[in-house]
């Protein structure tokens, strides 16, 4: 199946000269959305995941899919304000702009085996983040998988010594 033919592309989003890359119209696809996190899922078999771990708010819709289909635990990166219990915080560069990521602070026993999952690796900066947060309550980062990888930006770059993964790239 061609995932690449069901993304939508919205040029000067959410500013101008930016091409985003709009993954809604695949989720809304069954049998594409069924393939992604098929896909996915492929790549992290033997690789001991207990948890996964997404970003907000595309991240939610994929990562909760693939935990489910791996049968591993899933965890939320919240803007800040989101999370009612005590919470791990790391800010970050985006492609347009600066953010925060929060966890949970009791979210990740020391030890845990995480992937995160997200729809985009872009500049790399949430993804980084988001392992950042990992890291910090004591998981191990055993892989990051993104549906689409934006091969211009280099966030791949920002991610070495990880195992760094997309379905599809731009």
């Amino acid at each position: 199946m061609d995932l690449k033919a069901t993304i939508r592309n919205i040029p000067d989003f959410p500013k101008e000269g930016i091409l985003f890359r709009d993954i809604t119209t695949l989720l809304r696809e069954k049998d594409a959305y069924r393939e992604l996190i098929n896909r996915l899922a492929d790549s992290l078999k033997g690789k001991g995941v207990e948890l996964v771990i997404g970003p907000e708010a595309r991240g939610f819709v994929i990562g909760s899919a693939l935990a489910y289909a791996i049968h591993a635990g899933f965890i939320v990166a919240r803007k800040p304000g989101k999370l009612p219990a005590k919470t791990l915080r790391y800010s970050y560069g985006l492609e347009y702009g600066t953010d925060v990521l929060e966890i949970h602070e009791d979210a990740i026993k020391p030890g845990q085996k995480v992937a995160i999952v997200d729809d985009l690796l872009a500049t790399g900066g949430t993804a980084l983040a988001t392992i950042r947060l990992v890291e910090q309550a004591g998981g191990i980062i055993v892989a990051a998988r993104f549906a689409i990888e934006l091969l211009d930006l280099g966030g791949r770059d920002m991610l070495k010594g990880y195992d760094v993964d997309a379905i599809m790239a731009f």
